[in-house]
């Protein structure tokens, strides 16, 4: 059965955190779809540089999926990250996925603005944008561009998106299909 990904869209999401992963998780046979966060239902979502996607779903039809999501993804950017930690449907998501084992990305502000709050990074070792681990006490803060801890895999910034999303098709397609996604793509450490 082909695994399915969930990457969340609020207002002021970074576009390159958010996009990259669609595209790579797709090329590797991902399902990946976007989802509107805090639209009022409207699946226009706009970036923080101003790019406006229209999203796949919203993030209540997403939360009201018959199958469960492989993985749920938060991009972050600001305000974009600030909107899916105020929102009701992201904690839901999220928690759910984590009960039930599925990969749990963030990137950025993310890991420090939506997943800690939660409870999703405590004893985890986990990276984000740097100075954002100030905010965070209980888990251990790597400089590592990306992280992997079990289901959870972060990520620092925009310039690590790449990496990011071959970290997240490892962990959904396997060791073979993120190499050779980083063939394809001429991605490199």
């Amino acid at each position: 059965m082909k695994k399915r990904a969930l990457v969340l869209l609020a207002n002021g999401f970074e576009e390159v955190e958010a996009i990259t992963p669609i595209d790579y998780l797709r090329r590797a046979g991902v399902e990946a779809l976007s989802a509107a966060v805090g639209t009022g239902g409207a699946l226009e979502v706009s970036g923080a540089r101003g790019v406006t996607l229209k999203a796949d779903l919203s993030v209540e039809a997403a939360l009201a999926a018959e199958a469960p999501w492989d993985a749920v993804l938060c991009p972050g950017g600001l305000p974009g990250a600030e909107h899916l930690a105020a929102s009701p449907e992201v904690t839901d998501l999220l928690r759910g996925a984590a009960a039930s084992g599925a990969v749990i990305g963030a990137i950025c502000a993310a890991p420090a603005l939506v997943l800690y709050p939660l409870g999703l990074l405590r004893g985890k070792r986990y990276t984000c944008y740097p100075g954002l681990e100030a905010r965070v006490t209980e888990a251990r803060h790597s400089t590592e561009a990306v992280v992997v801890d079990g289901a959870l895999v972060t990520s620092r910034a925009a310039g690590t998106a790449g990496l990011f999303a071959q970290a997240l098709v490892e962990a959904l397609a396997g060791p073979a299909a993120a190499a050779a996604l980083a063939k394809s793509v001429l991605l490199s450490p």
